[in-house]
């Protein structure tokens, strides 16, 4: 395999590979990888905070590839959404010396835009695709050749002339996240060579980064400001920057200097977030199995009809919160609440049936 040398960076490439007239990814370095104020987001395995197991085994995949001068092996992230998948992509290219070229599945729409995505890449670049889940059979097929051997089968021609000629790309990574593994087909889960899951955030991991968010706002917040935010944030760290924005609002508003915790419960009663974490949907969800159904069971798609809301939605957004919580379980015949939801809502009624099956895990129903 071709070396790829980190100490002095990817080789130049002209002007016109480099920035092509009709861009068809994202190129994101290191500057570049901000939100609303800059730094953000981490930019190292050092600054992200949390996930310890899982930072101790990339830092040293991303160590031994360097020794080697050789790209990074194909990388598979999958969680819950929010949680640093796409982040955790860029602080690997960051901690490689490469760029990052940001793409999703449903963006790949035939394999004419995958040839032009892998033919940009440098030496050692890596290609980031969301939702990789969502890629279509024909293009992931063509993603296999790219993944094992380094190439890309291109046709020439048209009509009976038509012939395909196989194409050699730079070694490269190919990082993938999901939020659905059980979506990604078994050929191309297996052509992953690093295959990892990103776990939801304690509430103590959570107030430190709203600590540095808050920092970074020009609004900090004192520990107990911080831990209060961090609770509320349903174990995931999008939502703690979310609300330390939103917080830093009310804050600013009424000339505040610090966020306190006094300042982050009221901005977050505001916001509609109780001090559970659940917002008005979650409620609504819960609400609603009791209401409509006593309590459970309940399908799915009998709960998506009842809210108005996507069964993609239910199943990827809320359901994992509402499931870690124990506020809800699966059973067998569908979702239903539990005795700790029932309490919350200050219900006095019992569900039916609450225990949680062993095989909860693999239900979806």
């Amino acid at each position: 395999m071709a070396r790829v040398r980190h100490d002095e960076g990817p080789p130049e490439r002209e002007a016109s590979e480099r920035e092509p007239s009709d861009p068809l990814t994202t190129v994101v370095s290191a500057e570049d990888r901000d939100d609303d104020a800059p730094g953000i987001r981490p930019q190292t395995l050092a600054t992200y905070i949390g996930q310890t197991a899982l930072k101790r085994k990339l830092g040293v995949f991303v160590e031994a590839a360097r020794q080697r001068e050789e790209a990074l092996d194909h990388t598979l992230l999958h969680g819950p959404p929010g949680l640093g998948k796409t982040t955790m992509a860029f602080i690997l290219a960051n901690e490689m010396g490469v760029k990052c070229h940001l793409t999703s599945g449903p963006a790949i729409e035939h394999k004419g835009v995958l040839a032009g995505h892998l033919t940009a890449l440098a030496a050692g670049d890596v290609l980031f695709i969301d939702e990789i889940h969502r890629l279509t059979p024909t293009v992931e097929e063509s993603l296999y050749s790219a993944m094992e051997d380094g190439r890309i089968d291109l046709p020439v021609g048209e009509g009976s002339r038509a012939r395909t000629m196989p194409f050699a790309l730079a070694p490269f990574t190919l990082i993938g996240a999901t939020t659905r593994t059980a979506l990604l087909s078994a050929p191309l889960r297996e052509r992953f060579q690093i295959v990892e899951g990103i776990d939801f955030y304690s509430d103590d991991e959570l107030a430190e980064i709203v600590l540095r968010t808050s920092k970074l706002l020009g609004m900090p917040a004192t520990k107990a400001g911080a831990k209060e935010i961090g609770h509320r944030s349903r174990g995931t760290p999008r939502i703690a920057n979310r609300l330390t924005r939103r917080v830093r609002d009310f804050a600013q508003v009424q000339g505040r200097t610090q966020i306190d915790r006094e300042d982050a419960a009221a901005a977050l009663v505001e916001l509609g977030v109780d001090h559970k974490g659940l917002d008005a949907i979650d409620r609504k969800i819960l609400l609603a199995i009791v209401d409509a159904f006593d309590g459970g069971p309940v399908g799915i798609e009998a709960l998506a009809a009842t809210l108005s809301e996507p069964r993609d939605t239910l199943e990827d957004v809320y359901e994992p919160f509402l499931l870690q919580r124990g506020f809800l379980v699966r059973t067998p015949r569908g979702r239903q609440v539990t005795a700790r939801a029932l309490a919350h809502l200050g219900r006095t009624s019992k569900p039916k049936d609450a225990r949680v099956p062993k095989d909860q895990g693999e239900l979806d129903l």
